[in-house]
C-alpha cells in the first residue's frame, strides 16, 4: 500500500510539473525550459505526415531522400535531418517530433510536441490540389484543436493556458501559395500580386490568433525562401543576369516583409505573446550569392537526379533510387526545391542564436526560450 501511494505521489508530482513550470527535463543550462514544439506548415518542416496520406503525390518517403538520416527515408524532404529536427536538438528535447498522421502519435508520444506539417500545403484550402491529397494550414490547426490538444490536457490534468506558454509553434507557409497556386493557376493574369499577398497575410494572421487562443504563446515564424533561385523554376522559367527568376523573388521578399510586419502587429494585439521571424530567404539568398563563405560550392543544381516534366516528373521531387551527388554538404538544394541538411543546419544555428536583427527579429530563439 505504501509503494502504491508513493508511485501515486510521484504522478502527481509530474503532473504538476508540466502544468506549473517547475520540471527540469529540458532545462538547457541558458534558461531555457522549452517542453516541446508544434509544428505548422508545408514540407520545409514536414516530418513524415504525408506518409500516412492515401492519393497523395507529395512523399519523400522513398531513396534518396533520408540517405544521411539516421532512420533513413522518412518523409523528409532533404537528405538528412530538416530544420525541425536540429532545432529540437538545441532546445534539446529528447527525440524527434512524431507527426500526426502517425496513428502510434498518442499518449505519452504527444508530450513533446507533435508535427502537423504537410509537404505541397498552403496558407489557402485549394493550394495543393496537384499533390492530391494533402493537409492545409486550417486543418492542420483543427486537428490540433480537436485531436492533440484534448489528449495533452487529459494526459497531463491541466488546462490549455497553463500548458502551451512552454512549447513553440512553429509555422512555415507560404510559399507553395505563389508556385503552384497564384503564378501556376494563371491567377498573376487579373489579380494584383499586392491584393493576392494581403489576403494571403490576413489568412495567415487570423491561424496565428487561433493558435493563441488555444493558448499558444511562443510562436516562430519562417519567411518564404527565395524561390525564384531553386533549380526546380530555373529548369522551366528563363533567368535574369544574377541567375534567379525575379519575379517569384519579389513575390517572396513581399510576402516576407509583410510577415515581418505582422510580428509586431500581433504581439500588440495578442497580450503574452512573444515571436521569433526567422528570415531564411536573406540567409539563403546570401549563399547563393558568396557560396564559399559558407563552404557551399554548388548552388544551381540539385544534389539528387530529378526527373524532369518531359520525363514524368514534376521537377521538383527525386527520382526513386536515382542517383545522388557525393558530397552533399557542398549543395544549397537537395531535389528540385528543398535545400540539403547542411543548409538547414545554417538556418537551424541562424534561428536559434543570431544577433542580427535581419536575420531573425526582434530576437532568437534562445532569448524567446526563456521568457515566460
Amino acid at each position: 500500500m505504501a509503494t502504491s501511494t508513493t508511485d501515486s505521489y510521484l504522478i502527481f508530482s509530474l503532473l504538476l510539473a508540466y502544468c506549473f513550470g517547475f520540471g527540469s527535463a529540458n532545462y538547457d543550462g541558458n534558461g531555457s525550459s522549452i517542453k516541446g514544439m508544434f509544428v505548422f506548415g508545408a514540407s520545409q518542416v514536414d516530418n513524415g505526415n504525408n506518409n500516412f496520406l492515401g492519393n497523395s503525390l507529395a512523399k519523400a518517403n522513398y531513396a534518396p531522400y533520408g540517405i544521411d538520416f539516421p532512420l533513413g527515408p522518412s518523409g523528409r524532404f532533404t537528405n538528412g535531418k530538416n530544420l525541425i529536427d536540429l532545432l529540437g536538438e538545441k532546445l534539446r528535447l529528447p527525440s524527434f517530433v512524431p507527426v500526426f498522421s502517425d496513428p502510434s502519435t498518442k499518449g505519452s508520444r504527444i508530450l513533446h510536441g507533435v508535427n502537423f506539417a504537410s509537404g505541397a500545403s498552403g496558407i489557402l484550402e485549394e493550394t495543393g490540389f496537384l499533390a492530391g491529397n494533402v493537409i492545409n494550414l486550417k486543418q492542420q490547426i483543427r486537428d490540433f484543436e480537436n485531436v492533440t490538444l484534448p489528449e495533452l490536457e487529459e494526459l497531463l490534468g491541466c488546462s490549455s493556458t497553463q500548458l502551451l506558454g512552454k512549447y513553440l509553434f512553429v509555422v512555415e507557409t507560404g510559399a507553395n501559395d505563389y508556385s503552384f497556386n497564384y503564378f501556376l493557376r494563371g491567377l498573376n493574369r487579373y489579380l494584383n500580386i499586392d491584393v493576392f499577398t494581403s489576403y494571403l497575410t490576413a489568412s495567415l494572421s487570423r491561424h496565428i490568433k487561433k493558435l493563441y487562443g488555444l493558448g499558444g504563446r511562443k510562436f516562430v515564424l519562417m519567411s518564404i525562401n527565395p524561390i525564384g533561385c531553386s533549380p526546380m523554376v530555373k529548369m522551366v522559367r528563363p533567368r535574369e543576369k544574377d541567375g534567379c527568376v525575379q519575379g517569384l523573388n519579389r513575390a517572396a521578399h513581399l510576402f516576407n516583409t509583410h510577415l515581418k510586419s505582422m510580428v509586431d502587429i500581433l504581439e500588440a494585439e495578442m497580450p503574452g505573446s512573444s515571436f521569433v521571424f526567422l528570415n531564411s530567404y536573406k540567409i539563403i539568398r546570401a549563399i547563393i550569392k558568396y557560396p564559399s563563405l559558407q563552404g557551399f560550392r554548388e548552388t544551381n543544381r540539385p544534389c539528387c537526379e530529378v526527373a524532369t516534366v518531359h520525363e514524368g516528373g514534376n521537377g521538383v521531387m527525386c527520382k526513386k533510387g536515382g542517383q545522388v551527388c557525393a558530397n552533399r554538404s557542398s549543395h544549397v538544394f537537395f531535389d528540385g526545391l528543398h535545400p540539403t541538411e547542411a543548409v538547414n543546419i545554417l538556418l537551424a544555428n541562424k534561428a536559434y542564436a543570431s544577433t542580427s536583427l535581419t536575420e531573425v527579429y526582434p530576437t532568437n530563439i534562445q532569448q524567446l526560450a526563456k521568457t515566460f
